[in-house]
């Protein structure tokens, strides 16, 4: 078997399955991108080895944890050569000790080169927060909600810019209305994962464009060294005309299912007020669409200016005329061109 350090993995795993030997509770809460569980314990075995180390020792638990792997171990093997690839697996536990290093030595019985990761899950989340936090050429799309912000990015990326699409990542599209129609949310580490996903397949020697986001996309969080980057480098302030900001929130959620919409719009009472709440609701049931986006507009900007004052360092504006992508992605492109 091959030790290799998170910098090495993290290249060779895309060359070879990657088997994530934890179990099934500590894959759901957050693994390495594109991983396949082959848990040597379930939870509730996991939990028993884990008690008899605590109370009487080391070998007793190893003890118990070979009486429990002993009957799986021919099943763990044929799962492993029908996933490898050229013979070779990646693999990883939660700190690279005896789960991973035993399903190596078992895969290897078989024929399959193993490629350990050195320091496992507990090594991926600090190179994580690491990374995402010196991405040297990060430029962050700021602006009003409603002002297109992830078309942009969407249409920067046709024209090969690197981009990270943190709404699309999360399943959600920031706003209490955001998670209306969206497939569920992952785990705050499976979502940072995510991201340290998107970010290993950039060069990080050109620009990498993301969109102003709070610190919560709906209820997952942004790794803390990724959002203080966020918030220290350039940032781009595009403005759009209100009208279309309001054409886009009608176009965008007015389709969505009555109940759900006015569900989200009660969550945010105490914000809004009662009285302005009962008027918001009032004109939505009137199916006065574009009334109701433009109240929410006004609770929504000064909820933004809040953000922008407390957290932005340095804003550049460009002025948009409408809010097509197309034209407005080559604005912002040349904006950059002038050596902002």
């Amino acid at each position: 078997m091959q030790i290799l350090s998170i910098e090495e993995f993290t290249k060779l795993n895309r060359l070879f399955p990657t088997v994530d030997v934890r179990s099934p509770g500590e894959f759901a809460e957050g693994h390495i991108p594109n991983a396949i569980n082959i848990p040597i314990f379930d939870d509730g075995e996991r939990a028993i080895v884990g008690t008899i180390y605590k109370k009487l020792g080391r070998v007793p638990a190893i003890e118990k944890g070979l009486e429990i792997v002993g009957p799986k171990m021919h099943q763990f093997a044929k799962q492993a050569s029908e996933i490898a690839k050229d013979g070779q697996l990646c693999i990883y536990c939660w700190r690279g000790g005896m789960r991973s290093e035993s399903m190596a030595w078992l895969f290897e019985r078989v024929d399959i080169k193993c490629n350990l990761l050195l320091g496992g899950y507990k090594a991926y989340r600090n190179f994580l927060l690491e990374h995402v936090g010196n991405i040297p050429k990060l430029i962050v799309i700021e602006g009003y909600t409603g002002s297109g912000k992830t078309e942009i990015l969407q249409q920067l990326r046709i024209l090969n810019e690197q981009i990270i699409d943190l709404e699309t990542l999360a399943n959600h599209r920031g706003s209490v209305f955001g998670g209306i129609g969206q497939q569920p949310q992952p785990t705050t580490q499976q979502f940072q994962n995510k991201i340290l996903d998107e970010v290993l397949k950039f060069d990080l020697s050109k620009r990498i464009w993301i969109e102003g986001e709070s610190q919560s996309v709906g209820r997952v969080f942004l790794p803390d060294p990724l959002w203080a980057n966020m918030n220290s480098t350039v940032n781009l302030e595009i403005f759009v005309p209100r009208k279309f900001r309001i054409d886009r929130l009608v176009t965008e959620y007015g389709h969505l299912p009555k109940e759900l919409m006015q569900g989200a719009i009660q969550s945010i009472e105490q914000r809004l007020g009662g009285q302005r709440m009962n008027e918001i609701l009032g004109h939505y049931n009137k199916n006065n669409l574009d009334v109701v986006a433009g109240l929410l507009l006004e609770y929504y900007d000064q909820t933004y200016i809040f953000s922008r004052k407390k957290y932005k360092k340095v804003l550049i504006e460009v002025i948009l005329p409408d809010d097509d992508a197309i034209t407005n992605a080559a604005l912002i492109l040349n904006k950059i061109s002038e050596g902002i």
